[in-house]
């Protein structure tokens, strides 16, 4: 565990946290299966059941990795489905799944929680996740840095960027689904996430 008083959190490495980068993608037919529910749900709200079910995981998940606090997580996790059924009419397909809009639902609603309370944002870890990193700014020896990656994300990244790396390297995300949770286009996203890397590869 890892204490840094400028964002006044702790990193808590952890091995199994990846989620795999298929669970963020799905086929034309999926997604267009998905569209149906979505339009028949802003007729009857009570077929939203189904995509929050379906969901309701994904988004605790996300919400817990960056708290580490089950209870609020879950509160987060209910205000993002709640928000979503109230503004599901003013939802529009963009081609990716409709997971994307929940979890940008949730990042706003974290982000309000993290202005209110920075000691409350916790970054998970993992030792292939800081390996895809290092990669990426071309350095292979990990067993060197890795420590010191740890430290410079926490310590110099701010909370954008850390979403960024967060999303791009620990949940394996594309750009296309990073954009979208983040309202950014697909190119902005890889533009930001490789200014980060060249921000990093400097430092270290």
């Amino acid at each position: 565990m890892y204490l840094f008083s400028k964002f006044e959190l702790y990193i808590k490495i952890a091995v199994n946290i990846m989620i795999e980068s298929s669970k963020y993608h799905q086929t034309e037919t999926e997604l267009s299966k998905e569209y149906g529910r979505i339009e028949a749900a802003k007729k009857n709200p009570e077929l939203f059941k189904p995509i929050y079910d379906k969901y309701f995981e994904a988004i605790f998940r996300f919400s817990y990795r960056r708290l580490d606090d089950k209870e609020q997580a879950m509160d987060i996790t209910q205000q993002v489905f709640l928000i979503a059924l109230n503004n599901l009419s003013k939802y529009e397909y963009r081609g990716v799944p409709f997971s994307s809009w929940l979890f940008r639902i949730a990042s706003n609603e974290l982000n309000d929680v993290f202005r209110k309370e920075k000691e409350k944002r916790t970054v998970n870890i993992d030792t292939v996740s800081v390996h895809d990193i290092m990669d990426e700014i071309q350095e292979t020896r990990i067993e060197l840095y890795h420590d010191k990656i740890v430290t410079i994300i926490a310590e110099q990244l701010e909370e954008d960027e850390l979403q960024l790396i967060e999303m791009r390297f620990f949940e394996k995300r594309s750009f296309k689904q990073i954009g979208e949770i983040l309202d950014i286009t697909e190119n902005n996203a890889k533009v930001k996430t490789y200014r980060i890397l060249d921000k990093l590869r400097k430092v270290i």
